[in-house]
């Protein structure tokens, strides 16, 4: 079978991002008053979803190597099916032990999916065309996540709507759809996503995991080298700790406003459907942004207006100012991923894009999970509307750190980086076309070194690498 074009990869890559998001839309609206509904406060569920952001911490690097080394599309399939296990425990779960579980899965699921599907669709592209612009893909994925989280959305309120269905709670029965949903992106993966297998075989694996600690001092010796790849990567410590203002406090705020918790996630399942088609228009207009302002102003911009977003929903008093904040904040939040997202790819060559991206996802998760836990504490303790002003600060801290990509666009060079030309340099030595893409894959006799990186020490890592998000 000839591999596929340009056109074809991101064809499928879309489609591909559009099922993997549609469940998490059914989930947005209910996941939260779920765990209410099942006797846990709001301290006890940031300490179950801690536990994601822990197991993120320990395997997102790993994973990421893994992806490199022995190819996108086993990691996938691996992570879709511990999602499916993950969501079919979460119809049943009715304990904090259980719920700490069905958060443990998602923390191993999040590990392996994070990065294998867009670096497979970034290294696909430019193997079919080197001179392929990826960014439209990337934003048209943006696009499609806003669409597929919308429809979820819209589907969940409905179901909500319906009422219980015999022994299952109404907040129940989006969980069972998204089981339904998630089949059927199991079955898409393993018919959609072809690749040229880098290695194959139990032997690679042995090798892949021996090699996860040398990776993770590989990965943080890039951000020890590159200043730009570091405040973009520390930009999700604080985006990450933020987003639980709109991730996991607003339902219970608009409950708050409402005054019943299944009125409120019937509301939110049409609300969330508004929310993530202003997302999906917010990332259709990251080309004009980028045209008019640039991709870092941009991006610096939208972290300030989307605290201020947050200070909305904190602070309106009634429904409807909290629900248009609300889909003002995700119109920023689907134009700011792109733009993060493509000065992330930017800072990367091909051998490492998977790796920097589970970097990248890897700090965000502890953080969201801090986020938890704390803004939790506050809002259990002084309110919700407090614990959401709190992140709101938090969100509009992260733009100075935007300001090193910024200047290095400008062409002011970094101290600590010198931008890609200086990689096609040092990477010289790595048989590789335009893209980093390898000339030739480990059955016409290459021999890759584990975690998908060239055979060296962490020192002799190149300094500056040369290189559209998202939920949690």
């Amino acid at each position: 079978m000839n591999p596929p074009d340009a056109r074809q990869v991101r064809r499928r890559f879309l489609a591909l991002h559009g099922l993997r998001w549609l469940p998490v839309g059914l989930l947005i609206p209910v996941t939260i008053l779920l765990m209410q509904e099942r006797g846990l406060s709001l301290t006890q569920i940031g300490l179950a979803v801690a536990v994601q952001g822990l197991i993120v911490l320990a395997l997102e690097l790993p994973t990421g190597g893994l992806a490199d080394a022995l190819g996108r599309r086993p990691v996938l399939l691996v992570a879709a099916t511990v999602n499916l296990a993950s969501l079919a425990l979460l119809v049943v779960a009715d304990s904090f032990a259980l719920l700490v579980t069905v958060w443990a899965l998602q923390g191993v699921f999040r590990a392996l999916d994070s990065g294998p599907l867009e670096s497979w669709y970034v290294d696909a592209t430019l193997a079919a065309d080197p001179d392929a612009a990826y960014e439209k893909g990337l934003g048209q994925g943006g696009t499609v996540l806003g669409l597929g989280i919308a429809a979820g959305a819209l589907l969940s309120g409905g179901l909500v709507a319906l009422g219980p269905v015999g022994p299952v709670s109404a907040l129940t029965t989006p969980v069972l759809a998204a089981v339904v949903l998630q089949v059927a992106y199991l079955v898409a993966l393993s018919l959609l996503l072809v690749e040229a297998r880098p290695a194959a075989g139990t032997g690679a694996l042995r090798a892949s995991v021996a090699e996860a600690p040398r990776m993770v001092g590989r990965a943080f010796g890039l951000l020890r080298r590159s200043r730009v790849l570091l405040a973009l990567v520390a930009v999700e410590l604080f985006w990450g700790f933020g987003m639980v203002t709109f991730e996991n406090l607003l339902p219970v705020r608009l409950a708050e406003v409402v005054g019943d918790a299944d009125r409120a996630a019937a509301i939110l399942g049409p609300g969330s459907t508004v929310a993530w088609l202003a997302s999906a228009g917010g990332a259709a207009l990251t080309p004009l942004l980028m045209r008019w302002l640039g991709a870092a102003p941009a991006a610096v911009l939208l972290r300030v207006v989307q605290g201020v977003t947050v200070v909305g929903m904190g602070l309106f008093a009634g429904p409807v100012g909290v629900l248009v904040a609300y889909f003002a904040c995700y119109a920023v939040h689907g134009a700011s991923n792109p733009l993060h997202m493509g000065l992330l790819h930017r800072q990367v060559d091909g051998p490492y894009r998977t790796s920097v991206i589970s970097l990248n996802s890897m700090v965000a998760m502890p953080a969201a999970s801090a986020g938890g836990v704390l803004l939790g504490l506050v809002a259990d303790r002084v309110g919700v509307s407090v614990a959401m002003l709190v992140g709101a600060v938090v969100l509009a801290a992260a733009a100075p750190l935007y300001l090193p990509a910024w200047r290095a666009g400008r062409g002011a060079p970094s101290p600590a980086a010198t931008g890609p030309a200086s990689v096609a340099a040092e990477t010289a030595g790595s048989a590789r076309p335009a893209g980093g893409v390898p000339t030739q894959s480990a059955s016409e006799g290459s021999a890759p070194s584990p975690g998908g990186v060239p055979a060296q020490s962490a020192d002799d890592v190149p300094a500056p690498l040369s290189r559209g998000g998202v939920p949690s």
